[in-house]
C-alpha cells in the first residue's frame, strides 16, 4: 500500500510540474500549448540520451530544460502573427513532429523499442527498497522550488506584465510593454519547466518509448490547470493531485464490477473521468482556488449634496 501511495504521489509530482509550466504559458500569459506531450517527450529523450552517455543527472536535467526552452521559444517566435486558435494548431503540430521524430529516428532514439536502462539520480545513496521514497522526496523538493520561484515571478513586474498581455495585448503595447519579448520569455520559461518534468519522467521509469507521450498527457495537464483554477499556482497543485487520484482511483472499478471485461471497464473509466470534469466545470468553473485578483474599493466617502448643504 505504501509503495502504491508513493507511486501515485510521484505521478502527481510530475503532472504538477507540467501544470506549473502550462499555467505560466496559458494561465498567466494566455498562450495555448496543445503540444505539451511533444515537448514533454523532447525533455525526456534529451535527459535520457545524455544520462545514458555518462552525463550526470543534474547536467542532463539542465540540458533538457535548455533544449525545451529553446524549442518553445522558437515556436513562440514563429507564432508572433498568429491568433490564439492558430497558436494552438501550431503547438499541436510541433508536438506531433517531435513524436514522429523520436519514433522514426532509430539511430538516435531506438524508435519504438525505446531507451532502456536510464540512470536514476542519487542511485546508491540508499538501499533499493528506500530509493522510491528518496526519489519522491527529491521530486517534491523540485516541485516546491518551482512553485516558490513561480509565485515570486507572479508578483514581480514581469508577472504583472504577462497578465496584462493575456488580458489585452494592445493595451499592454500602448503602455510601453514589449509584448513580443514577454511572450517569448514566458513560453520559453514554461518550456524549461516542461523539460524538467520530462527528465524526471525518464528517471522514474528508467525506460521511455514514443507510446508514453500521447495526447492524453496534454489532456491531463489541462484538466489539472482548469480544476485548480487558471492562473493560480496554488490551485494547480490541488488540481493535479485531485485529477491524478481520480484517474488512478477509477482503475479499481474492476473490483466493483466483476462482470465487465477490461475493454468495457476502460470505456466506463473514461466516461466517468469525462463526466466528472463536465460536472466540475458546471458547478465550479473558476476552479478550486481561483487566481487572485486585486480588488479595490472606493476611498471617497459620501458627501452631502449641494442642496443638503444649502439647507
Amino acid at each position: 500500500m505504501i509503495a502504491y501511495l508513493i507511486t501515485i504521489l510521484t505521478l502527481v509530482g510530475i503532472v504538477a510540474i507540467l501544470g506549473l509550466a502550462l499555467n505560466l504559458q496559458w494561465g498567466l500569459c494566455g498562450m495555448v500549448n496543445f503540444g505539451m506531450a511533444g515537448f514533454f517527450a523532447l525533455g525526456a529523450y534529451t535527459a535520457a540520451l545524455l544520462a545514458l552517455a555518462g552525463a550526470g543527472s543534474l547536467a542532463a536535467t539542465l540540458a533538457a530544460a535548455v533544449v525545451c526552452a529553446a524549442a518553445c521559444s522558437v515556436v513562440a517566435v514563429i507564432s508572433l502573427r498568429l491568433s490564439e486558435e492558430y497558436l494552438a494548431i501550431l503547438t499541436l503540430g510541433f508536438g506531433e513532429v517531435i513524436r514522429l521524430f523520436v519514433l522514426n529516428e532509430e539511430w538516435l532514439t531506438h524508435g519504438s523499442l525505446g531507451l532502456p536502462g536510464i540512470p536514476r539520480p542519487l542511485w546508491g545513496f540508499v538501499s533499493e527498497k528506500s530509493y522510491e521514497a528518496l526519489f519522491l522526496g527529491l521530486l517534491i523538493a523540485v516541485v516546491l522550488a518551482l512553485f516558490v520561484a513561480l509565485e515570486i515571478l507572479l508578483h514581480s513586474p514581469f508577472g504583472r506584465a504577462i497578465r496584462a498581455v493575456r488580458e489585452d495585448d494592445i493595451v499592454a503595447t500602448t503602455l510601453g510593454k514589449n509584448v513580443v519579448m514577454l511572450r517569448v520569455k514566458a513560453f520559453g520559461l514554461g518550456g524549461a519547466i516542461i523539460g524538467v518534468a520530462g527528465a524526471f519522467h525518464a528517471y522514474y521509469l528508467t525506460y521511455i518509448d514514443p507510446s508514453q507521450f500521447s495526447a492524453t498527457i496534454t489532456a491531463y495537464v489541462f484538466m489539472a490547470v482548469i480544476a485548480g483554477g487558471r492562473g493560480s499556482n496554488r490551485g494547480l497543485l490541488l488540481g493535479a493531485a485531485t485529477i491524478m487520484v481520480f484517474i488512478e482511483g477509477t482503475r479499481f472499478l474492476k473490483d466493483l464490477f466483476n462482470v465487465l471485461d477490461a475493454t468495457q471497464l476502460a470505456a466506463i473509466r473514461l466516461i466517468l473521468i469525462g463526466l466528472g470534469l463536465i460536472l466540475f466545470l458546471i458547478y465550479r468553473p473558476q476552479g478550486f482556488l481561483p487566481e487572485y485578483r486585486l480588488k479595490t474599493r472606493s476611498l471617497v466617502r459620501e458627501r452631502p449634496s449641494v442642496s443638503q448643504s444649502a439647507s
